[in-house]
């Protein structure tokens, strides 16, 4: 194995733990940002497209996939 496979290997395993991680994060702030949606928004970077809250059945298939992906390539990175 060289170093590239390598970097790529810990590459992929990185991005599936931000994806679960992330995804994560969205859910436990799902509450939060309930609240704050029915404050009112502020800041410059709101607009009309911006979701409420983190959809619920999105969040948990994308954490589902993220997980996937980091066991995969933590099992790719071990078995080498």
């Amino acid at each position: 194995m060289d170093f590239y496979d390598e970097v790529l290997r810990e590459g992929v395993l990185a991005l599936g733990a931000a994806l679960f991680i992330g995804n994560a994060l969205a859910l436990y702030r799902r509450r939060s940002d309930a609240r704050r949606t029915t404050a009112g928004r502020t800041g410059s970077f709101a607009s009309e497209s911006d979701l409420a809250q983190a959809p619920v059945a999105r969040s948990v298939t994308y954490m589902l996939i993220g997980l996937v992906v980091a066991i995969w390539a933590l099992a790719s990175i071990i078995s080498h």
